[in-house]
């Protein structure tokens, strides 16, 4: 149902939602999520709630809209417990533009590396080109029969529809010999007409798809590849000023020999982006870029400069104190000059996450910790967790395997033994060696299926291979026990 903004006061008051029920609620979100991330329960329910609010707030009166301020989030927690992998499927459930960035990657302005202004140009290359997709779904229908037109052009060109000048003289002259030859064009485009729609059926049936045919076709890169090399990080944005001035040149066209299957692609790229406003399309990019946008901000522990241990005493640090210091006015808020406009961060939703084994939450700059309101603690996996890992997610590391085999003609089975015994092992291995998570599930699964992927199908004939725990005690059981070995295998 859709409801105006008119009328919105009076169906909240009235106890019914403002918000279109197709959108995800919190718990559908983590129901989702669920599908793909074991346990977590504490982050799953933060950006459940971030992403909705995001929805909830455009719907609030324009008088307070612009007051209500997101509330950005900090993830604390080992490696491979599922931080990037909740972002990885966040973007996909928010329908918003999206960009996953590491901070170990930006560098204070004036020094070699990337700026951190460079995450927010980002996000509104994604958002352009989720909006120009929008787009050019919307004019596909359009713009195929616009292409068939072309290709029939070329297949079959059109009779002359129109006389000349000299022959409405001659038709004046000569009343008799020009009507017997206006009847002669009427029978000529009577028959061309008839011909076209024939070529048109076989067009649409997909009978003449392999069909060569020679037209005229643009350059992929018109002016060739220009890339400037310098020792700033604006001079990454020069480079695409100045790609973005060559793409604007007319480009340089060239006769082809293609198959009318790779000519109807081209001719419907080419129809597409004659009817896409590209105004209009930049207008709604920055518009859903400032309304929500959502940046994920992975490995923020490393711009923290621990207070105690190895890496203190240092006095600043151009890849620490300097990037938190430029990271601040973009969480807080400021505007930030791109290719398509000036872009405010108001609004934007940040999602920082991070190990911090060494440094601490505390050990970022006291204004940066508090444009990061709501801190979440991911906890490590136990034993339990992975066997849920290997089992249950849709994209679960034993499902991995069997498709890939299946490939080959092998069905692969695992006991429930083997499970349990693989989930014992990845634990016993992360306590002892060190945590890295279900990332220790790879490693493992790697060694343990190691000789069999080798081996099929040249020695491996049979159809259905089984996976006990007596296989998987003989192949792990002496790694996983020294750990000399271990450290160095898995």
């Amino acid at each position: 149902m859709t409801i105006h903004s008119d009328t919105e006061a009076a169906v909240i008051t009235a106890g019914k939602s403002a918000i279109a029920a197709h959108n995800l609620t919190p718990n559908q979100i983590v129901e989702l999520l669920d599908k793909y991330i074991i346990g977590q329960k504490d982050a799953k329910k933060s950006v459940a709630i971030a992403l909705r609010n995001r929805l909830r707030r455009q719907h609030v009166g324009d008088d307070l809209r612009e007051e209500i301020m997101p509330n950005n989030i900090i993830m604390i927690g080992p490696t491979g417990v599922g931080k990037t992998e909740i972002a990885r499927r966040l973007a996909k459930l928010a329908k918003a533009p999206f960009v996953k960035v590491e901070a170990s990657k930006f560098t204070e302005v004036g020094y070699v590396g990337r700026d951190v202004e460079s995450m927010i140009r980002d996000l509104v290359d994604q958002s352009v080109a989720m909006v120009r997709s929008e787009k050019s779904e919307e004019v596909k229908e359009k713009a195929a029969a616009l292409v068939e037109e072309r290709l029939l052009d070329i297949l079959l060109p059109p009779a002359p529809s129109s006389r000349s000048q000299d022959e409405d003289e001659a038709e004046q002259d000569e009343p008799g010999t020009a009507i017997s030859q206006a009847d002669e064009n009427d029978v000529s485009e009577a028959l061309n007409r008839r011909s076209r729609e024939k070529m048109l059926e076989r067009l649409r049936s997909g009978r003449m798809e392999d069909r060569q045919i020679e037209m005229d076709t643009a350059s992929e890169n018109p002016g060739g590849m220009m890339q400037i090399f310098g020792p700033l990080g604006q001079m990454e944005e020069i480079g695409n000023i100045m790609q973005d001035l060559m793409s604007g040149l007319p480009r340089k066209r060239k006769k082809r020999r293609l198959s009318i299957a790779e000519a109807r692609r081209i001719l419907e790229q080419e129809e597409v982006q004659k009817l896409i406003d590209m105004d209009a399309v930049v207008k709604d990019a920055i518009n859903k870029v400032e309304q929500s946008g959502i940046v994920f901000i992975d490995e923020i522990d490393k711009i923290a400069a621990p207070s105690t241990g190895s890496g203190s005493g240092k006095g600043p640090d151009v890849s620490r104190e300097g990037v938190q210091r430029d990271l601040l006015p973009i969480v807080e808020g400021s505007n930030v000059t791109t290719k398509y406009g000036i872009v405010k961060t108001d609004h934007v939703l940040f999602i920082a996450s991070g190990a911090f084994h060494v440094a601490k939450p505390s050990d970022l700059i006291p204004e940066l910790q508090g444009r990061f309101p709501i801190r979440v603690e991911l906890k490590s996996l136990t034993e339990d967790d992975f066997y849920k890992i290997l089992t249950q997610p849709k994209n679960a590391l034993i499902k991995q395997y069997r498709a890939l085999l299946s490939t080959e003609g092998v069905e692969l089975e695992f006991t429930d033994g083997a499970i349990l015994e693989i989930a014992k092992t990845a634990a016993k291995v992360n306590e002892s060696v060190e945590n890295i998570g279900a990332r220790r599930l790879h490693t493992i699964m790697t060694n343990l299926l190691e000789e069999l992927m080798f081996n099929i199908p040249e020695s491996v004939t049979d159809e259905k291979v089984v996976i006990d725990k007596v296989m998987v005690l003989e192949k792990l059981s002496a790694v996983a026990s020294d750990r000399d070995l271990s450290q160095y295998i898995l």
